[in-house]
């Protein structure tokens, strides 16, 4: 199968038109001075192919934030199953979002599979679009590794002057790329400007935080339950912002909704949040994470230890998007390198 292939940049509405012919197609649109949603795309001119990450991560198309689960009736007792998904193509995913994919993977096909999920993912066509520079001051893609892409894309987009560079990653993206006739095989000097940019882009790219990869995790450990965050989440609101925002959270609660005949009802998902007062609050009364500093240390240990214990992963995809969605203004660039600060790798 031929893995590379060039797209002129004047060929690109007429790809994307094939691409709609095929599927609903999902992209980046601005909505505001520094803000962009994924959105279902009806006029292909307000694609933003250069965008800070958006507001919500690609996550709310194959994991909404409501959705139904079953549906049931009290009087015939019976239960049907529900998943509501459709062929959807997202066009424009950065690689911090296909990171935050593949955490996602890792958790839903674990015993019980969460079927709804998956799905959804079996659905879903992920045309991913290479970063050349840092979107803003809020990522931390360098020390979390993200801005090179591996894998978790159907095609990916890699952008030069007049041309996109094309990598097929599956066989569905390399009928895509087959059926549209839009493309010419990739040539020496293509493959050339390539080793180019990925070179540029170890410079550009640097460790935001005084910490390398590897010591990240041990980082957590020595912090857990130490005075080292004294201080670090006075201004936390316990909001959930970040939470909701974070590519790689998946906290959930259950609800039954009745009908007003109290028969037919449906049981709902929704998202929830660990930064939430009563997230972790049990049958008595009891709640292991009731002040706001242990539910903020607990979402870091989340990010940086448990994954890496359970998956060898980190689940920080260094997006941004915490730092840049919290209202009180908490970094978590900063926080990490004031928590380096106090505790002696």
């Amino acid at each position: 199968m031929q893995r590379y292939y060039v797209l002129n940049k004047n060929k690109l509405i007429n790809f994307l038109s094939f691409i709609q012919s095929r599927s609903k197609l999902a992209a980046p649109v601005k909505k505001g001075e520094k803000s962009y949603a994924f959105e279902y795309i009806t006029d292909l001119e307000k694609i933003a192919l250069h965008y800070l990450p958006t507001i919500l991560p690609v996550k709310k198309y194959f994991l909404p934030q409501r959705e139904t689960l079953i549906e049931f009736n009290k009087k015939t007792r019976k239960t049907t199953h529900v998943i509501e998904f459709e062929e959807l193509t997202l066009f424009g995913v950065h690689t911090c979002d296909l990171v935050g994919m593949q955490c996602l993977n890792a958790v839903m096909v674990e015993d019980p599979k969460d079927i709804n999920y998956l799905e959804r993912k079996n659905k879903l066509t992920v045309i991913a679009f290479e970063c050349n520079s840092y979107c803003d001051e809020h990522a931390t893609c360098g020390i979390m590794r993200t801005f090179i892409p591996s894998s978790g894309y159907d095609i990916l987009f890699t952008e030069f002057d007049t041309y996109f560079l094309i990598h097929i990653g599956t066989t569905k993206g390399s009928e895509i790329v087959n059926e549209s006739r839009l493309f010419d095989v990739a040539q020496k000097e293509h493959f050339d400007e390539l080793n180019k940019l990925r070179k540029r882009k170890e410079e550009i790219f640097k460790p935001e935080i005084n910490a390398s990869y590897d010591e990240l995790k041990k980082l957590m450990e020595r912090a857990c339950c130490t005075g080292a965050w004294e201080g670090i989440f006075d201004k936390c609101l316990s909001c959930g912002t970040c939470t909701n925002v974070c590519p790689t959270c998946y906290c959930f609660d259950i609800n039954d909704d009745i009908d007003l005949n109290l028969l037919n009802g449906c049981r709902m998902r929704t998202w929830d949040s660990c930064q939430n007062e009563g997230f972790a609050k049990v049958a008595g009364g009891e709640n292991f994470r009731e002040e706001r500093k242990n539910r903020q240390v607990h979402r870091y240990m989340r990010k940086f230890k448990y994954p890496v214990d359970k998956y060898n992963m980190y689940f920080c995809t260094g997006c941004g998007r915490c730092s840049r969605a919290c209202v009180a203004k908490i970094s978590l660039k900063e926080t990490m390198n004031l928590l380096s600060e106090r505790i002696k790798l």
